[in-house]
């Protein structure tokens, strides 16, 4: 019989469909929802370090240093309480792993929490470190050096395994994950999406851009998977972007990956699609004759492409000199 388990970053999952931190997974009644639809695990929708200290920030009036300090504490108490109760509300009605997650840009802020989160039963932390790296005096090396010292810091206070949702605006991710790997992390995804933004021609004012993925945005997390699974196997790995169907899930296994995070594909057709793709990928299984997914797990990945790497490839010239 095709068994669909898989096991990511530690955590026995029954199928690998995880759905990603949106507002999708903002409440415990929503989660358990997306339990019943089939989910094999869910990122709670993410604390935003950096919207907490704005908030904090714009109700410090007192003008004195106590009571900003006050307010500052307050804020970021009244945030990080209310989703210690999604944790725990979230715990009581599912079965499934219920993986925190954590928006953060700085490593001083978070140590505690990641204390409390483990206290409250989640059964992993992922780690979200996005941001784009425009300074003018900038020194190569910071942004990813960041990364590394804020995993060191958690790890050190929590037993329960790290996520680590990366960004593509990287240099050289497989570095990266080699040394997330030497400093505690368990997992990583590939990769977080960017805020789209765009330009109102008529109205002359800012705007956002198309919120969600495109099929056409799994290719690079198939490229880099694909050649993190080859150099850093010790580590698993999940696709996040674009993946719109159990093809696309399917892909992303062939290519190293032990899992899928979903947001896009459900806000446009609801939870029932996790069962559609499931199907999808029982279906190629039987056709393919496998019974489990560590058969057919990283056997297209950059170890399998010989001396002609497909994933390294930068230039595409060739597929189009005939075309005038």
């Amino acid at each position: 019989m095709t068994q669909l388990k898989t096991t990511f970053a530690g955590l026995s999952l029954r199928n690998p469909i995880i759905i990603s931190s949106s507002s999708l997974t903002n409440s415990a009644e929503k989660n358990k929802k997306l339990e019943l639809a089939g989910a094999g695990a869910i990122v709670l929708k993410s604390v935003f370090e950096e919207q907490i200290m704005m908030e904090a920030h714009h109700m410090a009036t007192y003008g004195s240093p106590e009571g900003d300090d006050y307010l500052s504490t307050y804020v970021r108490s009244h945030a990080l309480n209310e989703y210690i109760s999604l944790i725990e509300q979230t715990k009581k009605l599912c079965t499934i792993p219920v993986i925190a997650s954590i928006n953060c840009f700085s490593n001083s802020e978070w140590t505690d929490f990641a204390r409390t989160v483990e206290t409250a039963g989640a059964d992993a932390l992922e780690i979200n470190i996005l941001s784009l790296q425009t300074e003018k005096e900038y020194q190569c090396g910071s942004f990813e050096q960041r990364h590394i010292d804020i995993v060191s810091s958690i790890k050190k206070q929590i037993s329960i395994p790290v996520i680590v949702k990366l960004g593509s605006n990287l240099t050289n991710p497989i570095a990266l994950i080699n040394q997330l790997y030497a400093n505690g992390a368990n997992a990583v995804v590939l990769f977080n999406r960017f805020y789209q933004p765009d330009i109102n021609i008529d109205t002359m004012t800012y705007s956002a851009g198309d919120v969600f993925s495109t099929p056409a945005d799994l290719s690079n997390g198939l490229r880099w998977t694909a050649i993190a699974s080859a150099q850093v196997p010790q580590t698993d790995y999940a696709i996040s972007g674009g993946v719109h169907d159990g093809k696309a899930i399917v892909k992303a296994i062939l290519a190293g990956a032990s899992a899928v995070e979903l947001c896009s594909v459900i806000y446009q057709r609801g939870n029932q699609v996790i069962a559609d793709m499931t199907n999808e990928i029982t279906q190629w299984m039987n056709r393919q004759g496998y019974k489990n997914i560590s058969e057919f797990k990283s056997s297209m990945n950059a170890l399998s492409t010989g001396a002609s790497n497909p994933f390294e490839r930068t230039q595409f010239m060739k597929y189009f000199s005939s075309k005038e």
